[in-house]
């Protein structure tokens, strides 16, 4: 399984945040919503979710664990027939 580096992930954390921050602060604020939402997309791709608040959330495990114990924690993957895929595939 391939995992985004770390640094990365930290650096859209951050992002996330301080951009959930403004739009909680300014929620009529139209720019401050698109670029929030903007981010929580970014998240979501990088840590393989849809939805920002579980990209969030998957995001603080991801950087407290270590490889193996993100690996470990993470469900089974199928194949999209249905089956278990290969082991070393998604």
């Amino acid at each position: 399984m391939l995992l985004p580096a770390k640094s990365e992930v930290a650096r859209q954390l951050r992002h996330y945040r301080a951009w959930e921050r403004s739009m909680l602060a300014s929620p009529t604020d139209v720019t401050v919503r698109t670029t929030f939402e903007d981010s929580g997309y970014t998240l979501c791709v990088l840590m393989g979710k849809r939805c920002a608040r579980e990209a969030a959330d998957a995001a603080e495990r991801y950087l407290r664990t270590n490889l193996v114990t993100h690996a470990q924690e993470q469900p089974e993957r199928l194949a999209p027939s249905g089956f278990k895929a290969p082991s070393g595939a998604a």
